[in-house]
């Protein structure tokens, strides 16, 4: 899921280098802090958290492919 996350932030942010995803692991379910350059952030986030929303519904359905929880943080 971390590699997923990655590779659809780096294909959206105008510095790619800058995009790390962090995996902690909770009780029940995984969480992916997705941390991006300061000025890409709306790249990320897009109009009214559509592109984020986007990105969360990606996970989720390759989460639930493999029978996990997972959820999608931005920082």
């Amino acid at each position: 899921m971390q590699e997923l996350v990655t590779v659809l932030a780096k294909a959206l942010v105008e510095k790619p280098d800058a995009v790390t995803v962090e995996a902690v692991e909770e009780e029940d379910r995984t969480v992916l802090k997705l941390h991006v350059a300061q000025e890409d952030m709306g790249r990320v986030i897009g109009k009214q958290g559509r592109i984020a929303k986007a990105i969360r519904t990606i996970v989720k359905s390759a989460a639930t492919r493999e029978n996990k929880k997972v959820t999608v943080d931005i920082d």
